[in-house]
C-alpha cells in the first residue's frame, strides 16, 4: 500500500480531513466510496476530480466503491444549488445509471480478481423498498433538526448566498446520503466516504449516523472545488459542460478544452487528472517553464486526459483535426474527419452558401470565388492570387483558374474549404 493521503496532499487534492483517517488508511485495506448523482445520462469533467480520488486510491492499494444515486438522484441534493432540482423519472434514472457505469470502466478495474477490485452500487436497491415510516423512525430520529440546520449547504440557501428557502423534500437529502454511509459500512465494511469539499456536511451526517447506530469506525475526506486560475468555475465553456461522453461533447473538443488551459491551471490539474508520477510531473513543469510557449504542459495534459476517457485512436484523432487549422494537413486528412468535428474545426471561419445544383454542372473558379461567393473582391484579384500558387481548395493548391469546380470537390458531400495564405480560410457550403 502506498499513503494515499499523501498522494492527495501533493496533487493538491486534500481539503477537509477526518482526525485518524490517514492512520486508517495505513493500517490495513481500507474500502471507500464516492457518491454521483445520475442526474443525466454522461458525467462531466465536473465529476473528474471525485472519480480520479477512486482512482488514486485503488492504485495506492484501496478499494474504492462509486455509488450511484438511483434514489437520491430522484430528489437533487441542495449543496452549491440555488435552486429545486427537476426530479428525475425511475426509467430516466435506470438509463443514466447504465451509461455512467460503463463511462466509469474507463477510470476503475472493476474486473480484477485482487481483493481491491472496484465496485459500483446504486443506493436505489436499498432505498426502494424502505417505507418513509420506517425511515423516519430509525434514521430521522437520531439526528436533530438544529444539527441539519448548522450545514453550510442549508445555511446558504435560508440566508445569504442563494436566500431562496428549501423543501422538505430537498432538506431530507443529507439523511438520505447519510444513511448510504450507515449502509455501505454495515454491508461492505466500508470506513471512508469521499467528495467535494461542498460534500463535507452530508459525508459527516453519515459518520454521525454511524456512531450512534453500530458505533463502528467512520471517516471522512474531501477534495477543494476545482477552480480556474482567474476564480471561475471549472468545465463551464460558452457551449456549457464538458461531458465525458463523445455524443455530447467530441474528443476534438474535449482535447482541445484541455489544450488550452492556462499555464496556473495546467501545473494544477496536471496533478490532479492525471495518473503521472510527482518525478515525471516536476520535469514537465520544468521543462514547460523553459519554453512556455511550446505549451508542453498542455499538451501532454490534453494527451493523458483525451486517452484515458476516450482512447488512443480517439486522441489521434484529436490531434490531426487540431494540426489542420495549424499545420500542413492533407485533403486526406480532411476527409476522414466527421462532419461534426469538421464544423468544430472550422468554427468561427467565414461561410458562404450556394445552392448545390450549381455544383453539378461545375462552376468556373473565378465565378465561385468573386460572384457566387465574397472570399475575393473581384475576378482579377482571384486569378493573380491561384497564379501566384497562394490559394488552397481542401488543403490542395489550386493552380488553374479554368477548370471548373463540381461536386466532386465536396467534403462530406457538402463541403469545400479554401484558404488564402496560412491562415485565411472559407467554408463553402453546398445546400
Amino acid at each position: 500500500m502506498q499513503n494515499f493521503v499523501e498522494e492527495l496532499r501533493w496533487r493538491g487534492m486534500l481539503q477537509d480531513i477526518m482526525p485518524g483517517t490517514e492512520e486508517q488508511l495505513m493500517k490495513e485495506v481500507t474500502t471507500a466510496y464516492v457518491g454521483i448523482d445520475p442526474t443525466a445520462d454522461s458525467l462531466h469533467i465536473g465529476h473528474l476530480c471525485g472519480i480520479m480520488m477512486l482512482r488514486h486510491l485503488q492504485r495506492c492499494g484501496h478499494k474504492p466503491i462509486a455509488l450511484l444515486g438511483g434514489a437520491t438522484g430522484m430528489i437533487g441534493d441542495p449543496s452549491g444549488k440555488s435552486a429545486e432540482r427537476n426530479l428525475l423519472t425511475e426509467e430516466t434514472l435506470r438509463h443514466n445509471v447504465e451509461a455512467i457505469r460503463k463511462q466509469l470502466e474507463h477510470f476503475l478495474d472493476f474486473n480484477s480478481t485482487a481483493p481491491n477490485a472496484a465496485e459500483l452500487v446504486n443506493n436505489y436497491d436499498w432505498m426502494k423498498d424502505y417505507t418513509f415510516l420506517d425511515f423516519a423512525r430509525n434514521i430521522g430520529k437520531l439526528i436533530t433538526v438544529n444539527y441539519m440546520m448548522a450545514k453550510d449547504s442549508v445555511k446558504k440557501r435560508f440566508n445569504g448566498e442563494f436566500n431562496c428557502g428549501m423543501s422538505f423534500t430537498e432538506f431530507t437529502y443529507q439523511l438520505l446520503q447519510g444513511y448510504d454511509y450507515v449502509y455501505l459500512n454495515s454491508h461492505k465494511n466500508c470506513k471512508l466516504q469521499m467528495g467535494g469539499s461542498d460534500q463535507w456536511g452530508n459525508i459527516t451526517t453519515g459518520t454521525e449516523l454511524i456512531k450512534k447506530i453500530t458505533g463502528n469506525e467512520a471517516y471522512a475526506l474531501t477534495c477543494p472545488l476545482i477552480t480556474k486560475a482567474d476564480g471561475k468555475k471549472f468545465g463551464k465553456t460558452e457551449q456549457g459542460n464538458i461531458w465525458l461522453s463523445k455524443d455530447y461533447t467530441s474528443p476534438y473538443r474535449f482535447y482541445q478544452f484541455w489544450l488550452n488551459v492556462s499555464d496556473d491551471d495546467a501545473k494544477r490539474y496536471i496533478k490532479i487528472f492525471t495518473s503521472l508520477t510527482r518525478e515525471e510531473i516536476e520535469a514537465l513543469i520544468a521543462e514547460h517553464d523553459q519554453a512556455p510557449h511550446l505549451r508542453v504542459l498542455q499538451k501532454r495534459l490534453a494527451q493523458e486526459v483525451t486517452i484515458m476517457v476516450h482512447s488512443q485512436e480517439d486522441y489521434d484523432a484529436a490531434v490531426e483535426a487540431s494540426n489542420i487549422l495549424f499545420g500542413k494537413a492533407t485533403k486526406e486528412a480532411l476527409e476522414r474527419l466527421d462532419e461534426q468535428t469538421f464544423l468544430q474545426v472550422f468554427e468561427g471561419v467565414q461561410q458562404f452558401s450556394i445552392p448545390r445544383a450549381e455544383l453539378q454542372a461545375g462552376i468556373a473558379p473565378l465565378d465561385l470565388l468573386a460572384e457566387k461567393t465574397q472570399i475575393f473582391p473581384s475576378k482579377g484579384e482571384a486569378r493573380k492570387m491561384i497564379l501566384a500558387n497562394g490559394f488552397s481548395m481542401n488543403k490542395e493548391k489550386l493552380t488553374d483558374p479554368q477548370t471548373p469546380i463540381d461536386t466532386r470537390a465536396l467534403i462530406n458531400d457538402k463541403y469545400i474549404l479554401f484558404q488564402k495564405g496560412k491562415k485565411d480560410y472559407f467554408l463553402v457550403i453546398a445546400d
